[in-house]
């Protein structure tokens, strides 16, 4: 795929663009083609989410009930003791899961609160699963405690373009996200870094968004794809619903442009139907987010996982191995 890229070797938007804009059947085979290459066996990686501390964030971010200053349904909550995260590991390992991911609603982590995450990695290694964390912006010491821990990923979302970055949130800079992502890299983890499409951006602002992704050095072994879920109470609450098609393309061009990458459908998969998860999985998503709940949102049942998985006879990852691209 390097003919798409320009000479410094980085993708352009102008280049993404141009993906997107491809007829649709000839992007889906560009996107088969790529993902057949380098993934041949074309399994698809499940993960559970489990929300170890819910509500009562101080950031603004339009999407999300968490955010203390919405009113929703969401109540704060204190961070989770170590045997209920690990009897819930131990549910999502039954249940087939490679990756265990732990996400927190904080700004950013204190100390005591990464010795105690750092008990809660330990114990879902020891189960033999992958281990994910998402717990806010972090400090280089911290990230280095994580890995040390032996956390194999660390998400930190880009969300979206860094044009349409403020039309979302405040509170925070898109350049501290990228901070974050260097001192997770430094740190020796592997990177789960996307977004959430749908925000009202255009699709310009799309292609940026993965235009940024793609060009990071090197690019997140795993990319969540979000197709935003309004809340009631949030600022985003009656955002229009991203075309369905459009959907699926941004899928295409996050295959393409990030061969390696475990491309993931996140949020949102519940309103997108079996039809368009089906089209996204021939676009080269080859990762799920697996159980009844994410952070907040519903998301469909293990059950239907399987079965939708079974119809499509696609094979699920095995090894709870991370795949790494450094």
């Amino acid at each position: 795929m390097r003919k798409e890229l320009d000479a410094s070797g980085a993708w352009s938007v102008a280049q993404i663009e141009a993906l997107f804009a491809l007829p649709f059947n000839e992007l889906m085979l560009k996107a088969q083609e790529t993902h057949k290459a380098y993934f041949p066996e074309g399994d698809v990686e499940l993960a559970t989410l489990l929300s170890i501390k819910t509500g009562g964030c101080p950031e603004d971010c339009g999407y999300c009930p968490q955010a203390a200053r919405y009113d929703t349904d969401v109540k704060a909550e204190k961070l989770m003791g170590l045997e209920e995260v690990l009897e819930a590991a131990k549910a999502a390992k039954a249940a087939g899961s490679n990756r265990f991911c732990m996400g927190a609603a904080w700004r950013e982590p204190k100390d005591r609160d990464i010795e105690k995450v750092t008990a809660m990695i330990k114990g879902v290694k020891a189960l033999g699963l992958e281990t994910c964390a998402t717990l806010g912006m972090l400090e280089e010491d911290q990230a280095k405690a994580l890995s040390d821990a032996g956390l194999d990923f660390y998400n930190h979302n880009l969300d979206t373009s860094e044009d349409f970055y403020r039309s979302v949130i405040s509170t925070r800079g898109y350049q501290d996200r990228l901070d974050t992502i260097s001192h997770v890299r430094s740190a020796g983890m592997s990177v789960c870094c996307g977004g959430i499409v749908g925000m009202g951006e255009s699709r310009e602002q799309r292609a940026a968004f993965l235009a940024r992704l793609a060009n990071l050095s090197p690019y997140p072994e795993s990319v969540p794809i979000n197709h935003l879920v309004p809340v009631a109470g949030t600022p985003l609450a009656d955002q229009k619903p991203l075309d369905p098609l459009e959907f699926v393309r941004t899928i295409a061009v996050a295959r393409i442009t990030m061969p390696k990458a475990r491309v993931r459908l996140s949020a949102g998969r519940q309103e997108l139907g079996r039809a368009v998860q089906a089209m996204c999985f021939l676009a080269g998503a080859n990762s799920i987010f697996y159980g009844e709940q994410l952070l907040t949102t519903g998301n469909p049942e293990a059950e239907q996982d399987r079965a939708l998985l079974s119809e499509l006879g696609l094979k699920t990852k095995q090894s709870c191995k991370a795949e790494v691209l450094v």
